[in-house]
């Protein structure tokens, strides 16, 4: 995935990690928090050149200093998978 890795809890990606990078799932209950530590989205180039933003944010450095509030971090972004998973319509099975 975008020449990265999903991490999941069962079914519900809720960070991606790519080179040397960390990025927890967001949503507009958490991306105030993201902000106010400068992180910024995970981007990649669609294939007509345009830029595309998606709701995995950086996870701020000073995080890998703290395990406990890095397992906060994530916490909140599994909160985040599971009301965007919440949100989608669920599709009938055939």
């Amino acid at each position: 995935m975008f020449g990265g890795s999903g991490i999941y809890d069962d079914d519900l990606m809720f960070a991606l990690s790519t080179g040397d990078e960390l990025y927890l799932k967001a949503d507009r209950q958490t991306e105030p928090d993201f902000e106010a530590e400068g992180s910024r989205p995970f981007t990649y180039e669609a294939k007509n050149g345009r830029r595309v933003a998606m709701s995995y944010w950086r996870a701020p450095d000073r995080l890998f200093d703290d395990a406990d509030e890095m397992a906060q971090w994530a916490g909140k972004a599994l909160a985040a998978a599971r009301r965007a998973a919440l949100a989608k319509p669920r599709q009938r099975k055939r």
